[in-house]
């Protein structure tokens, strides 16, 4: 288990990483998101060691990084793909890392099967495509078979059966109880893979909570009903008391309605229904409304937008504004403080 305990990094005036605290749990697939500049890879950084934190600190199963004498058997991670000599082989590359670390040679020949390396495990990395590359990263993340394992942007340069491999080993791992960390910019993939997810913006922590909890309080939920009648399809459901947006194709959308309950009222009053369906918002929606306002780099607005906060011309946020923090459960804090 990872723990973070009010990590904090500096880099000269850029505080790149805010009193960050949150744990990384056993047994599911944890997401790891936030917009470019939030603090992703510096934090993934500082947990490895390879950053130091300007205040607090980070655990792995109760030590720091430094601490633990077989790092590679505890944790394994994939930062940065091409982390490799170009001119050794994936077998060498692979080869030297199992035995500094005292990992048996059989182990090699199993991780290049695992991750489809077998056939071109004796050429130079230098002549590696970015897929293949991601696969050798993977494979010596895997190498020393840890309980914990860390993943910055695994798909990147993967094909779709890549993408689907990566996504049903990282359930696997799961499944068997190891902690399984993963950054990435792709939401639908995200969607697909983790269970629970920590958010981060501008270095300070946003949420920390279940997949679809995250998705329910970032986005609104509706039902969409489509009919014949349309007319009276909306009369009727005026008479309920009910608020109806216009939808596509001539449907109409309640908000936060219960679908058996519209279902009923229809069925009650004859009016005929094509569609009764509940609509939810996608990972990419919730995330976009949750960071808006922790966006580092904008693209350009409409003429007349007024400037993002913090920008050159921008009014200045109130002096007690913070973001909250949903679902951090365990370290939550008194209400006032930042995190």
């Amino acid at each position: 288990m990872i723990e973070l305990h009010h990590l904090t990094k500096r880099y000269g005036d850029k505080l790149a990483v805010d009193d960050l605290s949150f744990r990384i749990p056993e047994g599911v697939v944890t997401g790891f998101l936030g917009p470019n500049g939030a603090g992703k890879s510096t934090t993934m950084r500082m947990i490895l060691d390879l950053d130091h934190p300007t205040g607090g600190e980070v655990t792995i199963d109760g030590k720091r990084y430094a601490e633990i004498q077989d790092p590679l058997r505890q944790i394994g991670a994939l930062l940065e793909a091409k982390a490799v000599h170009p001119g050794r082989t994936a077998y060498d590359h692979l080869l030297w890392l199992a035995q500094s670390n005292r990992v048996p040679r059989a182990r090699v020949d199993e991780v290049l099967d695992l991750v489809g390396l077998s056939a071109v495990a004796k050429k130079r990395a230098r002549g590696f495509s970015l897929g293949m590359g991601q696969r050798l990263g993977i494979a010596s993340a895997l190498l020393a078979d840890p309980q914990t394992l860390m993943f910055d942007e695994p798909v990147n340069g993967l094909d779709p059966e890549g993408i689907l491999w990566i996504r049903n080993l990282m359930k696997r791992l799961a499944s068997e109880g190891r902690t399984v960390f993963v950054s990435s910019h792709l939401m639908s993939e995200m969607a697909l893979t983790a269970d629970h997810l920590v958010v981060i913006g501008r270095g300070r922590l946003l949420a920390d909570l279940p997949m679809a909890e995250f998705i329910k309080r970032n986005s609104r939920s509706a039902v969409r009903l489509r009919s014949p009648q349309p007319e009276r399809l909306l009369d009727v459901l005026h008479g309920a008391g009910l608020a109806a947006e216009p939808g596509p194709d001539g449907s109409w959308e309640v908000v936060d309605g219960d679908p058996a309950a519209l279902g009923e009222l229809a069925a009650a009053h004859g009016v005929t229904l094509h569609e009764l369906s509940p609509q939810q918002a996608s990972l990419e929606e919730a995330f976009m409304q949750m960071t808006a306002e922790s966006v580092e780099y904008r693209t350009g607005g409409h003429p007349g937008a007024p400037a993002a906060p913090g920008t050159p011309g921008a009014p200045a946020a109130p002096a007690s504004a913070s973001a909250p923090v949903w679902g951090a459960g365990w370290n939550d804090r008194p209400s006032g403080k930042e995190s």
